[in-house]
């Protein structure tokens, strides 16, 4: 079976997308096969996989699968390639509502490097010594560091996301550094168990932690991913987030 294929990238975090409102390709089931496209020697090579399914009432269904075939939360950067997809293949106008894991989400297709994605309200966050937990449509923990070149992402992220306390759901772990213009994230994925260029859910997370700890009600805060230039700008409101920018790259292949 040959199963057509776009592959997107939102500030350097990759995704491979698959169309099924035509034809059924992948199953959620399908988790061998999802690892495989994923994997970066033996197949095509991305952060995770999304098919696009047909809704009665949104624009579509984002099923998101991470890296290592199972399927995940929401993902903030898939969900915008999602979108700028869908835009491409005429089946949407500027204006979207979708649905992802963890409900229904709002978007604005500004351009086609340039998409709006409306956030979930935040329910609670959990302050712990040198650290913030909080859901932004995924779990995230959050650490503030002096510099960020200094550490290695890998090994701290992996000790924290396999922590007796995060072992058994995992964690996404997110390093940021207060900057003057903002602050700047890196990030490792738990179901990539890596670190990842860009991290949707994180820089949301990351810039939420930094408003709460400088008490911040509203305004806009700047967060800068791993990714060279490439800026993540989020308006933070007390009950509503809104995150938004990004360059998109679509192509179009066939898989075997």
């Amino acid at each position: 079976m040959k199963i057509p294929f776009y592959k997107y990238q939102g500030t350097g975090n990759d995704f491979v997308i698959i169309d099924q409102f035509e034809r059924q390709y992948l199953k959620t089931s399908d988790h061998a096969l999802i690892r495989r496209l994923c994997d970066r020697k033996f197949g095509i090579g991305a952060d995770g996989l999304i098919l696009l399914q047909p809704s009665k009432k949104q624009n579509f269904e984002m099923l998101y699968f991470n890296a290592d075939g199972l399927e995940g939360s929401l993902c903030g950067n898939g969900s915008r390639c999602a979108v700028a997809c869908m835009h491409l293949l005429g089946r949407c106008a500027e204006a979207v509502t979708f649905g992802a894991a963890d409900g229904i989400h709002e978007a604005i297709v500004r351009s086609p490097q340039w998409i709006d994605l409306k956030m979930k309200d935040l329910e609670n966050v959990e302050q712990g010594k040198g650290y913030f937990v909080l859901n932004t449509g995924s779990p995230h923990y959050v650490t503030f560091v002096e510099d960020l070149s200094d550490l290695d992402i890998v090994q701290s992220g992996r000790a924290i996301r396999y922590s007796s306390q995060f072992r058994e759901d995992g964690i996404n772990v997110n390093f940021v550094e207060e900057l003057a213009e903002g602050i700047e994230v890196n990030t490792y994925e738990r179901g990539v168990e890596d670190e990842t260029l860009s991290c949707g859910t994180g820089v949301t997370a990351a810039a939420l932690a930094h408003a709460v700890k400088h008490q911040i009600e509203s305004g806009l805060r700047k967060s800068k991913p791993k990714v060279e230039n490439s800026v993540c700008a989020l308006n933070i409101k007390t009950t509503d987030f809104l995150k938004f920018g990004f360059v998109v790259r679509p192509t179009l292949f066939l898989v075997a």
